[in-house]
């Protein structure tokens, strides 16, 4: 397990946009079909997940270097070793332990990056799955979910904006929408003005008479979202969406962009999704919601689920209805949105005859 550095100084880092293919083994009149290759395989994950696998990678990279370990070939021992390093919080100087989900997600990450090498990691190997299983055993909590946005907290949000400018015009739209669709902070970002306008858009909008329809590329696949035109000016989506278009003069390519020039320009590039997680924190924490608790606690509470959540949440029909509308692939996956709905619905006390 000894380093080998002069092996190991010359390794590439290795990403989800990488190409498997061989490519100095390839014809140079095959480039533009290994240009399009790579292009298919960066779109197989997300741009977050990408992320999370470089940064997971150049973690598990340095810690190997600063262990005198080496990262070639795959080896399940210093694997288990590197994970028994971050649930202790002592894979990085200063670094706090990490989540048992952040360490599955790191050591999914390293699998993924030897594939990409042809050298496939074991993660079945003993010295690798029974750490784990010691590591989820001790160290697994509940899930910490983000707190549900409710109708009346979003409307306290929604008075927190400048509806005079064009910054406060755009949130106003995307805390509504967001909240109307059921959607993940990457869908609202994703969309574009219309189909096929932009290389790296996730879905676009066409607004009609009773409403927006959203077509969405998601998790489980292409779907369509309907936002109905709400009872007021004041907080229909579609309404907030039309204004957004109108004093924007958005005509084609992304529909939620970046406001320069001291808040009087709309930028052509999308908006990053971390922004829908800021603006949700940001408006909630001004408006008071659950102003019982400390600062610190409310603003760990809310993120872009807290819109997700929030649909759930408050829609009085039908779950199926609320299934689909949040493109979920079981009823279950549903109620784990549904943050005040439907507690003891079914009592099985008084169905046993108690």
């Amino acid at each position: 397990m000894a380093r080998d550095t002069d092996a190991d100084d010359d390794l590439p880092d290795i990403a989800p946009s990488s190409s498997p293919l061989p490519i100095s083994s390839l014809p140079g009149h095959l480039q533009n079909l290994i240009d399009r290759a790579r292009g298919y395989v960066e779109a197989a994950s997300s741009e977050n997940t990408r992320r999370a696998y470089t940064s997971d990678w150049k973690h598990f990279a340095a810690w190997c270097r600063r262990s005198n370990l080496s990262l070639l070939p795959p080896d399940p021992h210093v694997v288990g070793l590197y994970i028994t390093a971050c649930a202790s919080g002592t894979a990085e100087r200063g670094m706090k332990a990490n989540s048992v989900s952040t360490i599955e997600r790191r050591l999914a990450a390293i699998g993924w990056n030897y594939s990409q090498r042809g050298m496939p990691l074991d993660r079945k190997d003993r010295a690798i799955a029974t750490v784990m299983a010691g590591i989820r055993n001790k160290h697994a909590a509940p899930p910490r979910q983000k707190e549900a946005l409710l109708p009346e907290d979003l409307i306290a949000m929604l008075e927190t904006l400048d509806r005079g400018t064009l910054r406060g015009i755009r949130d106003r739209a995307m805390l509504l929408v967001g909240f109307a669709g059921g959607l993940r902070r990457s869908e609202i970002t994703g969309l574009d003005l219309g189909r096929d306008q932009t290389e790296d858009g996730r879905g676009w909008i066409e607004i009609l008479d009773k409403g927006a329809l959203l077509t969405l590329r998601g998790k489980t696949g292409w779907r369509e979202v309907e936002i109905g035109r709400g009872s007021s000016d004041a907080t229909c989506p579609v309404a907030a969406l039309e204004n957004w278009i109108r004093f924007a003069k958005l005509a084609k390519g992304p529909l939620f962009r970046r406001v320069t020039g001291k808040g009087k320009d709309v930028a052509p590039d999308r908006l990053n999704d971390q922004e829908v997680a800021r603006l949700v924190k940001k408006t909630a924490l001004a408006a008071g919601v659950r102003g019982e608790l400390s600062e610190v606690e409310r603003g760990q509470m809310f993120a872009g689920h807290s819109l997700r959540a929030g649909l759930a949440s408050s829609a009085e029909v039908d779950e199926r209805y609320v299934q689909k509308q949040l493109g979920h692939a079981s009823a279950e996956m549903t109620r784990r949105y549904q943050r005040r709905r439907d507690r003891f619905r079914i009592n099985l006390t008084k169905a046993a005859g108690l």
